[in-house]
């Protein structure tokens, strides 16, 4: 959260957070009641009453009902225990000019901290001295009629609850790789990432419950609700019963209708239930180059770079490859922002940046942590890439990913990192360049003819014309998109001496493609035509993924 300085009233000088905290500490303990956390605040900090209120508005996002204010509450939830406030309960719901308060003598207690999760739309207050008391008196002469807005917010609690959990279940349960909420002036809307590309999913046309859960989001995800300005990434582990546990990434960012959020799911469990099956072929890549990538990643020492956009599959070969060479006879070590899939026998470290472990610190303790094997899990910085670079050269074998399109921008991202190329060229063994296209339903696809353009671009890159390309025509049994499923196109670089020269003579890129592309069939869009002709996918999801050029 943001800290901004009240402007104090008084005479004396506003305190520090650390000594605003350091007093809280010690008047929460025992527990305050009848308004002695106000008071003791005030008495211990030397605050005015205004001063106080800003400072809690500003510092800790926690709310002070003016006592003039006091006749426009209303209470709206029984947040704890039974109805009338007694030595059980802790948390009201009330609400004060259209804003949902949780009143507590202590907002900072565990039950607060549990009202606000599952109220994550409402703002904590603090209670004055007296006002519990008003509260109960308000309460005794409340008829009993008036608990039905206490029915009506919990169902609307609950619609946002069971509305992001839906959104949860249904993305695991279809294989979606990513859940968009998405607001607008009429509510929110969500879309699944499924096979590379977006579906429709449900929509909350309530501008209100936008918002809502939105806050639900952060609260999972341990976000400050407050902060509706700045972007904010967390972390969910999302478990209910009945379902498997689930981890996701967490993205909120604002717009200008509130704010978007985006769960990436990341199933930890995948690689660890299917580690008797799970293997570059099981990926999908073509048997010479599973060969490749196996003798690459069964070397001694030097680097194994996979590279592709984001949502190509890079982790997810990088840790087959690792898989197939995991014999239990060498130290692995694995550092990861965050860590998707579990490997047994292999020391995985999470980057958590605010802690101040991040790729370059954590991989720089990994050197003497004794390992035989590395794995980076991106290579985001010049500092990263230099100690990865370095640690290839003196005996370590190391695993990455870098964000490029083609084996000649990573040679460029290195470069613009400041590494020699004569570094490079040394600790470089291979490089895979892949991405992940979509699988024709079986169920549905039809053929046609190719059309002039299509033949004339595919002669014009040295590729022979199928006779017929599949159609993705869609039934029920895809969604109607006419593909299910995915799997990779790859090319397969080993550098060889000839081409570590021309790297180290910073050679024309028409020169170094003139080498590395001898055998046209080798390239990339090659690798995605030949699986066109062979009935997988179709032409258009080559020229969406790879591109005929």
């Amino acid at each position: 959260m943001t800290q901004s300085t009240p402007s104090p009233s008084s005479s004396h000088a506003l305190p520090s957070p650390a000594q605003f905290d350091q007093a809280l500490v010690l008047l929460r303990h025992p527990p305050p009641a009848h308004g002695s956390l106000w008071a003791g605040l005030m008495e211990t900090l030397q605050l005015s009453e205004a001063v106080l209120a800003a400072v809690l508005s500003d510092w800790h996002g926690i709310a002070v009902i003016d006592d003039a204010q006091w006749p426009k509450v209303t209470l709206w939830d029984k947040t704890s225990g039974p109805v009338m406030p007694s030595t059980s309960t802790t948390v009201m719901g009330l609400t004060l000019e259209g804003r949902r308060l949780l009143f507590s003598e202590d907002p900072w207690s565990a039950e607060a901290t549990q009202a606000l999760s599952r109220s994550p739309q409402s703002q904590l207050a603090l209670a004055r001295p007296g006002q519990w008391a008003q509260l109960a008196q308000q309460l005794q002469a409340t008829p009993p009629g008036g608990a039905s807005s206490a029915a009506d917010a919990d169902a609307e609690a609950s619609t946002v609850v069971q509305f992001v959990d839906d959104a949860v279940i249904h993305a695991y349960r279809d294989g979606a790789s990513d859940i968009h909420f998405e607001t607008n002036r009429l509510g929110v809307g969500i879309k699944y990432r499924l096979d590379g590309v977006m579906a429709a999913g449900e929509r909350l046309n309530d501008p209100q419950r936008a918002e809502e859960v939105i806050s639900r989001i952060k609260v999972m995800a341990q976000l400050d609700i407050t902060e509706r300005r700045r972007p904010q990434d967390g972390r969910i582990h999302w478990s209910r019963s009945g379902h498997d546990s689930i981890d996701l990434r967490v993205s909120i960012m604002p717009s200008i209708f509130g704010e978007d959020a985006v769960l990436r799911l990341l199933d930890k469990a995948q690689l660890r239930q299917s580690q008797q099956s799970i293997s570059l072929d099981v990926l999908g890549f073509d048997a010479v180059l599973a060969g490749t990538i196996r003798a690459l990643a069964s070397r001694p020492h030097g680097m194994l770079l996979i590279t592709g956009p984001t949502g190509s599959g890079k982790t997810t070969t990088v840790y087959a490859a690792l898989s197939e060479v995991n014999d239990g006879l060498e130290k692995i070590v694995t550092i990861e922002d965050p860590v998707e899939y579990e490997l047994p026998g292999v020391l995985q470290i999470p980057v958590n940046e605010q802690k101040g472990l991040t790729f370059a610190t954590g991989l720089r303790s990994i050197l003497r942590h004794d390992p035989d094997k590395i794995l980076v899990g991106e290579i985001r910085d010049s500092e990263t890439a230099e100690i990865a670079v370095q640690s290839s050269l003196t005996g370590h074998l190391v695993f990455t990913t870098v964000h490029a399109n083609s084996l000649f921008d990573v040679l460029g991202r290195f470069q613009h990192f400041g590494i020699e190329p004569f570094a490079l060229a040394s600790a470089l063994n291979g490089v895979v360049v892949q991405r992940l296209m979509r699988k024709l339903c079986p169920h549905c696809t039809g053929w046609r003819a190719p059309t002039p353009v299509e033949k004339d671009k595919l002669v014009a890159l040295e590729i022979g014309v199928p006779a017929q390309l599949p159609v993705a025509q869609g039934c029920e049994q895809c969604r109607h998109t006419g593909y299910r499923g995915r799997f990779v196109v790859a090319e397969v670089h080993e550098l060889s001496d000839a081409v570590r020269d021309l790297i180290v003579r910073r050679t024309s890129m028409s020169e170094l493609k003139g080498v590395m592309y001898r055998e046209p069939s080798s390239r990339l869009v090659a690798q995605a035509v030949a699986k066109v002709e062979q009935g997988s996918t179709t032409l258009e999801e080559v020229i969406r993924v790879v591109g005929l050029v």
